[in-house]
């Protein structure tokens, strides 16, 4: 679990285990490889990616890797996501299963043209 708070992305994923360290370095690879754009950055304590605003933000727990594509995505991916446990804008991914990285592709170009439509309507 976390010993010290993060200022980098690089530090918060090295306050983990070895092998949850992997499981979000391949969550981080995914978004970047998805929105190669985005700024990475550490907001309210957990890696964020930003792009014409908040894009999506991840972070380790003892059993989940939970997901949070804010403010909206999660109710568009009703289907795929219901043999996750989800929350209030928060999908959690077990550690002990293979991380849908497809999925997280998905939902981060979902939010991407999400926040596209937000900033042309400005």
């Amino acid at each position: 679990m976390i010993t010290t708070k993060a200022s980098t992305t690089d530090q918060y994923i090295g306050n983990f285990q070895e092998d949850v360290q992997e499981i979000l370095e391949q969550v981080r690879s995914t978004i970047k490889q998805a929105a190669p754009n985005a700024k990475e950055t550490i907001k309210y304590g957990i890696p964020a990616f930003l792009l014409n605003g908040d894009l999506v933000y991840f972070a380790a727990f003892k059993n989940h890797i939970g997901l949070y594509p804010a403010p909206t995505g999660k109710e568009d991916f009703k289907k795929e996501l219901s043999i996750y446990k989800t929350g209030k804008g928060s999908v959690q991914f077990p550690l002990d299963k293979p991380m849908p990285l497809s999925l997280i592709t998905k939902i981060v170009k979902f939010r991407m043209q999400k926040n596209s439509e937000k900033t042309v309507k400005i």
